[in-house]
């Protein structure tokens, strides 16, 4: 039985998602601008929105018998070079194209320099290729023109080879070396090897799913091609094209245009985008790789697309383990992303994690070893899990999604921080935010920007910080936002006489000599910001150089440490401002708040 689900990321209203997208897709009420959301609301849409998206994403065209047959049932098709016998009925062969017109399952052998088709109407055809290569120097290989599911079957053991024309008529229905106009399955655990040298490798204008077996493809254009939906639950699948990777375009039915990996591994070398979804892309299992558009060396353009993995709804990224390496946005949405339980490794040549919306980490792990910014979303929150971000410009950016809205105005953005784990190594900003920002809770660390123009913290509105660590560390030209001084967590910040250089221990001390924190400089720093427990507003506390750090490392944050020979060279009030300072306020021709009065001694 077919099984028909409904696309959740464009029937759920994803609007609270900082309102960036004016209401739910496919409702009477598209076009309402929906109510400013709070932080709260965004991160509680973006999980709603995502368990949804998943429930939705579980259930497909396919079934658990469609890689088993009955034996005595099978008709044999032998394939000849330039033509083919078959050992019962529902085939004819005319010439050097073989065709199937009846259910039933149809094991292909041999060798054709031709083509099969299967064109019966309503009805379910497997096809079990068992040491088939059919090559057609006129249209695909193997084309589906009608039927109601074909399945595409690869015998244990068995290695086939499929290979289309060199091009297509640019009105061509049937435009991949395996095409179909049904819904297609391949499944089994034989190995099959895709050329499509005249446009797709692989292509279905229904929906898509691979089960099983050994897959690799090579296209001209896109490597696998679902108009539905494409769902992997297993195999290993190899796919190089000189379009995108995987993808699902149908952007007309709300029931369409969503990716789905729940298992297997799938690497993918594209010269468009990785993994391509007109709606949804949710990742739930197995191992996936991309390479696109050449890597995070190569400079994006605006010619081509070339982002690792790309949606326009929602991307959910719940399990598995994920690896990209791509010239545009490793990770890139329209709508908003969910990062809850994957393994991630991203390198890029622009952003590492980009969304027109919310983006949320409730889980797993994201590292970024490569980007022009880190992570980028209107509203920004890290409730769990570790971020480790690596960005020649600003580490976390909550804006417009542009990069663009500087200045002193205070947007309608947010970065929220109540868990995990965020580790920023920056070239220009660390933790920037063009509206509020927050931290309850979780450790942040800022190794911020060795020169001026930028800062470790830089935040148009407030930063209110009421639990949780916090270190920043950045140049001494700009300074940076400190927490507000109506932030209920105490914190310090230093400005130094002189920078202090790269690979020093630095020890935030109490009035009783205890040392509070620990943290190393991995590049030269001429401020210091520190919020933790043991901070109290209006107490005194000082920074030392020198002493031992001891124990694990979180971004330079030592777990332990002690004074032995270290030196002060700061003193300063918690929580205080500077003398004519503005204290809740902006830092003069920045947007954010100016740090406190410590200095060097």
């Amino acid at each position: 039985m077919r099984i028909r689900r409904k696309l959740a990321g464009a029937s759920v209203c994803l609007a609270l998602l900082a309102g960036a997208l004016s209401g739910c897709s496919g409702g009477d009420d598209a076009s309402t601008a929906p109510a400013p959301a709070t932080s709260a609301q965004v991160s509680q849409s973006a999980a709603q929105s995502a368990a949804q998206v998943l429930a939705a994403n579980q259930a497909d065209h396919a079934e658990d018998g469609d890689a088993t047959y009955d034996e005595s049932a099978v008709v044999n098709v032998t394939l000849t070079g330039s033509s083919a016998s078959a050992g019962g009925d529902g085939v004819t062969v005319t010439g050097s194209t073989v065709t199937i017109t009846a259910a039933g399952t149809y094991r292909l052998t041999g060798t054709l320099n031709g083509q099969v088709v299967v064109n019966a109407p309503d009805q379910t055809v497997k096809l079990v290729l068992d040491g088939a290569t059919i090559a057609s120097s006129s249209s695909a290989a193997i084309a589906v023109t009608d039927a109601d599911e074909a399945v595409v079957i690869l015998a244990e053991g068995s290695t086939n080879s499929l290979r289309d024309t060199d091009s297509y008529a640019q009105d061509a229905d049937v435009n991949a070396a395996l095409f179909s106009s049904a819904d297609l399955t391949i499944t089994g655990s034989g190995a099959l090897t895709v050329h499509g040298i005249g446009n797709d490798a692989i292509a279905s204008k229904d929906g898509l799913v691979i089960s099983s077996g050994s897959i690799t493809v090579d296209a001209a254009d896109d490597g696998i091609r679902g108009k539905d939906y494409v769902v992997v639950d297993g195999g290993t699948i190899t796919v190089k094209s000189g379009g995108d990777g995987l993808k699902a375009d149908d952007t007309e039915d709300a029931d369409a245009g969503y990716v789905a990996i729940a298992g297997g591994a799938v690497t993918i070398t594209a010269g468009g985008d990785g993994v391509d979804a007109a709606t949804d892309l949710v990742v739930t299992g197995g191992t996936l790789s991309v390479k696109a558009g050449g890597g995070s060396g190569v400079q994006p353009t605006d010619d081509t697309s070339t982002k690792g993995l790309k949606s326009a709804v929602i991307t959910v990224l719940e399990g598995g383990t994920i690896a990209v390496d791509s010239s545009d946005d490793a990770i890139h949405t329209d709508g908003a992303l969910h990062v809850s339980g994957a393994t991630i490794t991203a390198a890029s040549g622009d952003d590492g994690a980009h969304s027109d919306a919310g983006l949320l980490v409730d889980a797993g792990k994201l590292t970024i070893t490569t980007s022009s910014e880190g992570l980028e979303g209107t509203d920004i929150a890290i409730n769990g899990g570790d971020v480790n971000i690596v960005a020649s410009d600003d580490g976390v950016n909550g804006s417009g999604g542009t990069g663009q809205g500087g200045g002193e105005d205070i947007g309608d953005y947010s970065v929220v921080v109540t868990g995990g784990t965020l580790i920023i190594d920056s070239g220009g900003d660390g933790l920037d935010s063009n509206g509020t920002g927050t931290i309850s809770g979780g450790t942040v660390v800022v190794n911020g920007p060795e020169q001026g123009g930028n800062s470790a913290i830089d935040v148009n509105g407030t930063l209110d910080v009421t639990g949780g660590v916090l270190v920043a560390a950045g140049s001494a030209g700009m300074g940076g936002a400190a927490p507000s001084t109506d932030s209920t967590q105490g914190w310090v910040a230093a400005t130094f006489d002189s920078a202090v250089t790269a690979g020093t221990t630095l020890q935030v001390v109490d009035a009783d000599g205890t040392v509070l924190a620990t943290f190393v400089t991995s590049k030269p720093i001429g401020n210091l910001i520190y919020s933790g427990a043991g901070i109290a507003t209006g107490k005194e506390y000082a920074i030392y150089s020198g002493g031992t750090a001891s124990g694990n490392s979180v971004g330079g944050l030592a777990e332990t440490g002690s004074l032995g020979l270290a030196t002060k060279i700061a003193t300063a009030t918690a929580g205080a401002a500077p003398a004519g300072g503005t204290g809740g306020g902006g830092f003069p021709g920045r947007g954010g708040q100016q740090p406190p009065g410590m200095s060097g001694t």
